[in-house]
């Protein structure tokens, strides 16, 4: 018996021991608010919490910097820019391209996007591997689909067809006509005494600019697991946001892997990445190790072609009908017709019907208690439903064992797929589950896990990216606003701002995001529109009566700040917050470690009527034209207008 197979064997073995374990602390089907259940739960996510938090993850650097450079175009040289812009956007993922096309239609058309890829479309341009596609319907995660003419081919749809929209964006909206690619931003620096933004580049670029977006995404730099040996592996490596497909044969589109016939590949990483790349290589590799410590929740997809005739009988205004849709059910709201159907409105539908249902009880209250109580019953009941769903799909026992997710599902990502549990049944497929472990170390022919080494031709990286480090590392470049002070020392106690769009002592600079604005994590794009849409009106209103600096003040930026700490999201935004705290450790809970305010992601920052109640208030506060809360001032320190906040 070879290496691999004696490897598999063991590895059988050990999750034959892991499924015997797990009927004594609760089974797939344990009754919903069962105590075995939540013990369970309890027992899993105790065992996979580490000490060093975030630090167990590392930077590509060494013989694995060309992770972050980019192997889809190379590199042209140039001469380096000297020149001045009415609006640098920094990033061409989505975030840039709404904020660049609002910009566009207020009238402001000096407008330079900055990135560092070859392209636009950020985490579009970068994550090629096979099967990637967004795990959002296509109809609200696609943003300015009315505006460009477009209907998506599918419910979900595939990598190359959202980059094509991200490129069908910057055609429309002549955002290509002054781009800079290839082109990394090093630093951006506050000049008071001309109210300009000097940025600078890796191009030896220094341009000067009037206003600033900065869209760099919340997922956008590569990580690594801190794996002992990890350098010293001497088969092929990539991560999945830079996938090679000279070593893999295959493309984009889903062609198979022709080249991995004859290689024994590993795979490190079961989120969200791995399960649409995982079934193309159980089906195109001689061998696939799937090395898991904690198993991805795997619902129905159900992906199908939209109809054209449906398309066709939408009204003009459709998709902000269905982005409204969309954020009222998925946050417990009322409509009339589900617009989207899909895994994510159907937990939050449930957990609706649930508390209408205890409302109807005599003498019962709208409490932070009875909506928990809700949403833990509606949770037991879907992940009883998955597992079962594991069960049913998956051949082996053990595997399927193995496969099964021992949390909450918005504890993790939630995933939706129709032929990941599948892939196990393929014969190349070995599952090798740690049991909350990982992996143990690397060497230079494998890696090691429960004690068994496995010789590897290639190892992929499914590892993810950066969340819980500073803005600073995050985006790549360091931001030095008024009197020398930098972003990073103005959120060293946490981030601060005012609707997640504008920071005090850094005029004429807006963030575009979505923390602590509408934090709609379900649908980020959704966000990405409305900051954008706020960002033109301020701009365009700036240069229209001429002044030269917005900012907030400091009054109103602590306003919205202490407004957000102490109502937590209000019901569900405290609910939901608290659940996570004890959620299995993932970057939605800052790896399990206690949830300091500098340290928050998801669970910090959402508005307390939730995101719908954003966007409205947003909206009108854009449309009144008093811009509450914002200073606008000339070069000689005249107040123009200070509105209160």
């Amino acid at each position: 018996m070879s290496t691999a197979q004696t490897s598999t064997a063991q590895t059988s073995t050990a999750q034959t021991s892991t499924a015997q374990k797990s009927t004594v602390a609760g089974s797939a089907t344990d009754p919903v608010g069962s105590e075995a259940l939540r013990a369970r739960y309890r027992s899993e996510r105790d065992k996979r919490l580490r000490e060093d938090g975030n630090d167990q993850y590392i930077e590509p650097t060494g013989r694995f910097a060309h992770f972050l450079g980019d192997p889809y175009v190379e590199r042209f040289e140039r001469a380096p820019l000297f020149d001045e812009v009415t609006v640098a956007v920094i990033g061409g993922g989505f975030a840039g391209l709404v904020t660049g096309a609002r910009l566009k239609q207020a009238g402001v058309d000096d407008i330079r996007i900055i990135e560092g890829g070859g392209d636009v479309g950020g985490v579009w341009y970068w994550n090629r591997y096979p099967g990637a596609m967004c795990d959002t319907a296509a109809m609200v995660y696609l943003p300015l689909l009315e505006e460009t003419g477009h209907m998506p081919t599918q419910k979900y749809v595939f990598a190359p067809e959202i980059f094509g929209h991200a490129r069908r964006i910057a055609t429309r909206f002549g955002l290509y006509d002054n781009a800079l690619f290839s082109t990394g931003v090093t630093s951006l620096e506050w000049e008071e005494v001309s109210s300009r933004w000097i940025i600078r580049t890796d191009r030896g670029d220094e341009i000067r600019a009037r206003f600033v977006t900065m869209g760099t995404g919340p997922l956008h730099r590569p990580k690594l697991p801190g794996i002992p040996g990890i350098e010293s592996f001497g088969g092929h490596c990539f991560h999945t946001s830079r996938w090679d497909y000279a070593y893999t044969g295959g493309d984009a589109s889903g062609a198979p892997l022709e080249h991995l016939a004859d290689k024994r590949v590993g795979i490190i990483g079961t989120g969200a990445t791995a399960v649409q790349c995982i079934p193309h290589l159980a089906r195109d590799a001689q061998d696939l190790y799937v090395f898991q410590r904690t198993p991805s929740a795997i619902d129905v997809r159900d992906n199908h072609p939209i109809d054209p005739a449906e398309s066709a009988a939408l009204e003009p205004g459709w998709q902000q009908e269905w982005y409204t849709n969309f954020a009222t059910l998925q946050t417990g709201g009322f409509a009339d017709e589900d617009l989207v159907k899909d895994g994510w409105t159907d937990l939050a539908k449930r957990i609706r019907d649930r508390v209408m249902a205890k409302l109807g009880e005599p003498g019962a209250q709208l409490t932070p208690e009875t909506i928990q109580s809700a949403f833990l019953d509606s949770d037991d009941e879907k992940m009883n439903e998955i597992r079962a769903r594991v069960d049913a799909i998956v051949e082996d026992p053990a595997t399927a064992e193995a496969l099964k997710p021992w949390y909450r599902q918005l504890c993790k990502r939630p995933c939706f797929h129709d032929e990941y549990l599948q892939a196990y049944n393929a014969p190349a497929a070995h599952l090798v589950d740690t049991d909350g472990r990982g992996v143990e170390r690397i060497d230079e022919t494998g890696v090691w896990a429960n004690g068994v080494h496995y010789e590897l031709d290639c190892l992929i990286f499914a590892s993810g990216f950066e969340v819980g480090t500073d803005y600073a590392r995050r985006s790549g470049f360091e931001t030095t606003g008024r009197d020398g002070v930098t972003l990073s020392e103005r959120w060293a106690g946490g981030m601060r701002s005012l609707h997640g769009i504008h920071v005090h002592g850094f005029p004429n600079a807006f963030i575009v995001g979505f923390a602590q604005g509408g934090n709609l994590v379900s649908n980020i794009t959704h966000n990405l529109v409305e900051a954008g849409t706020t960002i033109a009106a301020i701009v365009a209103h700036t240069i229209e009566v001429g002044a030269d600096q917005v900012e907030t003040t400091e009054d109103a930026e602590q306003a919205w700040v202490e407004m957000l700490d102490n109502t937590g999201g209000g019901i569900l935004g405290s609910v939901f917050g608290n659940l996570l705290v004890e959620c299995t450790p993932g970057y939605y809970n800052n790896e399990g470690k206690p949830l300091e305010r500098g340290e928050r992601f998801i669970a910090a920052g959402g508005y307390p009527g939730g995101p719908v109640a954003y966007f409205d208030y947003i909206d009108g506060w854009r449309r009144s034209g008093d811009f509450k809360g914002l200073e606008l001032r000339t070069n000689s320190s005249d107040i123009m207008s200070v509105t209160d906040r």
